[in-house]
């Protein structure tokens, strides 16, 4: 059975601290204002933050779940297909997207406070 946005929607708030907001006039799942995911305008694909090395390997293991635009290609998020996508897939994908945006907001912070003691 497919995945729907409503299976995405109670993955993501189920998680510490995600917020549902909007990004490019989709429904999208934030943390500390870091984007985890959106719904991608054809209302059928999830646009998910990953590594570039994960990336790689989703491609190369299920094209036909995971895809990549031209766009996407220097920035490090894949695309999913919720027909496709197996809900512990997603929850997985979701888990760790929200741990990249959580390092990465520690990571602004961290830098942030090093650059007001100089």
């Amino acid at each position: 059975m497919p995945v729907t946005f409503e299976d995405v929607r109670k993955i993501a708030l189920s998680l510490p601290k995600v917020v549902e907001s909007t990004s490019y006039g989709t429904p999208a799942f934030k943390v500390g204002g870091k984007l985890l995911a959106r719904l991608r305008e054809d209302g059928e694909t999830l646009v998910v933050g990953t590594t570039f090395e994960e990336r790689r390997e989703m491609l190369a293991a299920d094209p036909d779940t995971y895809y990549l635009t031209d766009h996407y290609v220097n920035y490090p998020w894949v695309l999913v297909r919720l027909s496709r996508v197996h809900p512990d897939g997603l929850q997985d994908l979701l888990a760790r997207a929200l741990r990249l945006a959580s390092t990465a907001g520690q990571t602004a912070a961290t830098r942030k406070r090093k650059s007001r003691r100089s």
